[in-house]
């Protein structure tokens, strides 16, 4: 398993699937940096060049090698796959 170095998910306030996956991250003991896009429009903006994506959750994991994979929606599964939790 690669070992993750920062977890950080582009939320907005009103957002039921972003509020599902940070409530899932917390019950798995996992900590991540919350980012919400409709109070911070730079961050929105940085989400969109890094991603590709304007919709909400998008997830940026960083790696200790320096890899970063970004999982858009609230995706469960590549998320269990990714820290090896079931």
């Amino acid at each position: 398993m690669k070992k993750v170095k920062r977890i950080k998910i582009y939320s907005t306030t009103t957002c039921p699937y972003c509020q599902l996956e940070k409530m899932w991250l917390k019950e798995k003991g996992i900590e991540f940096e919350d980012t919400l896009v409709d109070i911070n429009p730079l961050e929105a903006q940085k989400m969109i060049e890094k991603s590709g994506q304007m919709g909400v959750p998008v997830t940026e994991i960083e790696f200790e090698d320096g890899g970063i994979e970004y999982v858009i929606g609230f995706n469960r599964e590549r998320l269990q796959e990714l820290f090896e939790i079931s």
